[in-house]
């Protein structure tokens, strides 16, 4: 068996585990060895649908020490006026090159796609070749750092949890351009199957395509928030909105007496988004939208709401809550698999294991880089989580004012500590940064609604503290 050493295992090499280990290289010595079962870095990048794209700000995504995207603004389309959406070709190909042009050439880390890592009884450290079969055993000096989890599951991996008889068409996005080669009939009409934004993506990939709307079925068992893309564009060309979208949300947080309270106030002032208006959305996981989009999501008029699937016959949908017909020629989409993971938090640091989690939801990338900042500068796992409150991913709109509240802890900790303000300062992911770069160039009345901001925020602490445990006391069902 062969035998190597290392300061850091870490297990993953999607966007939370280079974020990390970015850090981990500028602000460190320590030699990191990557593992990961895909043939490239990017984690699920590698197995996403053709036509996904990024739909958070490139600014806000990637690795703190390389740029992503080129910063052009669409001129068509559903994101007409907005930064250019980085394809998933683009983002996958951007990982590539910070693995061949920053951390390998380094010297100090070492990478092993196309393998698995393997924890011995004894806590021995293994990694095994998917194809050669060959283990390398891997003395770890410092600790293991588990990137893989926030694994996403996407459609062309994930279990689906529904049953399909024979007969019935069932696809999976990634597959859908596929149609050229298989040389197969159209179908006559689309089913999509899922709420999340995956399922929106195919929607308005189907009907860019040329589909008509009347020819689309969509099986939505849970509405959701849709944060308005123009409230999250960095630049100062955009900075009313990004302003108002922070403003507006500690505003409503002082008054609130529930999350959904909070989505309505954000939606009055043009932040948030919901495609049935007539309905409540029950569920929110930070998708980001156009308006364009909406525009033509809402162009879908056969809207299933039967509860969670349990079985597609030809023709016949049955689920929790009733039955529903469509077409016996439709082809079912299977967009059911879910990128959010809700899990319980626990500490970041916990012996010699690290374990990244949110600490600005949803900036995935910019948390870790400073996990791994954090890691390289402070001494004792203890002072180290001390810096760190992880924050659970959201699911409902009452999950939401916790989301608020850690993100603002964690800021509040990180202003009273020099060394994290000064990586923060630099930190290319770092919305907050940006912004205090662009207000340079902002109208009078933006600048004023940017100095409202830390006033509303400690106004809103005492409610969204009140909201949360009340959220947290329903959720766990604690009697009051």
């Amino acid at each position: 068996m062969y035998e190597i050493d290392t300061d850091y295992l870490i297990v993953g090499t999607g966007a939370l585990s280079l974020s990390f280990a970015d850090s981990l290289l500028e602000y460190s010595d320590a030699h990191i060895t990557f593992v990961d079962q895909h043939p490239k870095p990017g984690g699920h990048w590698n197995v996403a649908y053709p036509f996904v794209t990024l739909h958070q700000p490139s600014a806000t995504y990637g690795i703190n020490s390389m740029s992503l995207g080129d910063d052009l603004i669409d001129t068509d389309g559903p994101n007409k006026g907005y930064y250019k959406l980085a394809t998933g070709t683009q983002v996958l190909s951007y990982f590539e090159q910070a693995m061949q042009q920053r951390f390998i050439p380094s010297g100090r880390v070492s990478y092993f796609p196309m393998s698995k890592y393997q924890e011995g009884t004894n806590g021995e450290h293994t990694i095994v070749s998917s194809i050669s079969g060959k283990k390398t055993r891997v003395n770890v000096r410092r600790k293991v750092v588990d990137g893989s989890a926030w694994t996403a599951s996407v459609p062309a991996t994930h279990k689906r949890k529904f049953e399909i008889a024979d007969g019935v068409r069932l696809t999976t996005p990634g597959k859908l351009p596929e149609a050229w080669i298989t040389d197969a009939k159209p179908p006559g009409h689309y089913v999509i199957m899922g709420g999340g934004k995956t399922a929106m993506d195919v929607g308005v990939w189907l009907m860019n395509m040329g589909v008509e709307a009347s020819s689309i079925s969509w099986v939505r068992p849970r509405e959701t928030w849709l944060i308005n893309r123009a409230s999250t564009q960095p630049g100062s060309q955009f900075a009313g909105n990004s302003i108002g979208w922070q403003l507006e949300q500690m505003r409503i947080g002082a008054t609130a007496t529930s999350g959904d309270e909070i989505f309505l106030h954000l939606e009055k002032h043009g932040h948030m988004f919901r495609l049935d208006q007539s309905s409540l959305p029950s569920k929110f996981h930070y998708p980001t939208i156009s308006e364009g989009e909406v525009d033509l999501l809402r162009q879908i008029k056969h809207i299933i709401k039967i509860g969670r699937v349990s079985l597609i016959e030809p023709g016949f949908l049955h689920g929790l809550d009733g039955d529903a017909e469509v077409p016996v020629d439709s082809l079912f989409i299977d967009c059911t698999a879910t990128a959010a993971k809700r899990s319980a938090v626990k500490p970041i640091w916990e012996g010699n294991r690290i374990t990244p989690a949110i600490l600005q939801v949803p900036l995935v990338s910019l948390s870790a880089s400073i996990a791994g900042f954090i890691e390289a500068t402070f001494e004792s796992n203890e002072e180290k989580n001390a810096l760190a409150m992880p924050i659970q991913m959201t699911d409902t709109p009452g999950d939401y004012p916790q989301a608020m509240l850690g993100n603002v802890m964690n800021r509040m900790l990180w202003s009273k500590n020099p060394a994290i303000m000064n990586f923060l300062n630099s930190a290319r992911l770092d919305p907050a940064q940006r912004m205090k770069h662009a207000m340079a160039n902002v109208s009078e009345s933006v600048r004023h609604d940017a100095g409202q901001i830390r006033n509303a925020t400690i106004a809103a602490l005492p409610n969204l503290q009140k909201l949360a445990a009340k959220n947290h006391a329903a959720e766990n069902k604690i009697p009051d």
